[in-house]
C-alpha cells in the first residue's frame, strides 16, 4: 500500500510581526519587533533594550530596560516597565582605589501603590569611615522612600532611569564626605496595584532633551 503524502505546512508562513512599543512615558516608541503565529503567544515576553535607545543621549547606553508586552492590538505588542539595571563594564569602570562603595537595597511603594525594589550606589572620592557610610546609607533611604511617596508609579520611574533620583542622593550626601558618583543602578517592579490611576507624565524622550 502506497503511502499517503502529507502536505508540508510552512510555519512561517501562518506567523505574523509585530511592532513593540514602549509604554506612553516612555514615549510610544518602537523598540523592535516579534513574530507569532497568535498574538497571545507573545503577552508576557519580557523585551530588553537600552535607554540610548529612547533618548539617543549616547551617555545612557549603559542603561538597561526591561520591558514586558501586556497587550496586543493592530499587530502592535504594548509594553510595560518592569525594572532596569546598569552593564557589569559600567559599574566596573566606577570603581577607584581608596574610594568607598556605599550600596544600599530599599523596597518602595509610590503614590498610586506600585512596589519596586531598588539598589542604589555611592561612590565617594576617597575612604569614608564607618559612621560616614551609615550617615549616607540613611540618606538614601529618606530621598528614595519620600520621592516615591510624592510621585506616581510613571513620574518616579521616569526619575530613577534619568538619574535625577540619584542627583537628589547626592546633593544631600555631598554634606557628609567628597562623592564622585551618586546612581541608581537597578530597580525591579515587585507588585503592581489592582487598581490603576490614569496619569499621564511627560515622556522620557521628551524630559532628557
Amino acid at each position: 500500500m502506497s503511502k499517503r503524502r502529507r502536505k508540508t505546512v510552512d510555519k512561517w508562513k501562518s506567523k505574523e510581526w509585530y511592532k513593540i512599543q514602549t509604554p506612553s512615558y516612555f514615549g510610544n516608541l518602537d523598540i523592535g519587533e516579534t513574530i507569532a503565529s497568535d498574538p497571545d503567544r507573545i503577552v508576557g515576553r519580557r523585551i530588553e533594550t537600552t535607554l540610548y535607545d529612547i533618548t539617543n543621549d549616547f551617555n545612557q547606553i549603559h542603561v538597561k530596560l526591561l520591558f514586558q508586552i501586556m497587550e496586543v492590538k493592530n499587530k502592535i505588542a504594548y509594553t510595560e516597565y518592569k525594572g532596569h539595571v546598569f552593564t557589569r563594564d559600567y559599574l566596573r569602570s566606577l570603581i577607584r582605589r581608596g574610594s568607598s562603595r556605599i550600596d544600599g537595597i530599599f523596597n518602595v511603594t509610590t503614590k498610586d501603590g506600585y512596589t519596586l525594589r531598588l539598589t542604589a550606589i555611592v561612590l565617594t572620592l576617597s575612604r569614608a569611615k564607618t559612621t560616614q557610610q551609615h550617615v549616607i546609607r540613611k540618606i538614601m533611604e529618606d530621598v528614595i522612600q519620600k520621592k516615591a511617596e510624592e510621585l506616581t508609579f510613571q513620574q518616579f520611574v521616569q526619575q530613577v532611569v534619568l538619574g535625577k533620583v540619584g542627583s537628589e542622593i547626592y546633593n544631600a550626601a555631598k554634606k557628609i564626605t567628597a562623592l564622585r558618583k551618586c546612581e541608581i543602578m537597578k530597580s525591579k517592579v515587585t507588585r503592581v496595584p489592582d487598581v490603576v490611576m490614569d496619569v499621564e507624565p511627560e515622556p522620557v524622550s521628551e524630559a532628557a532633551a
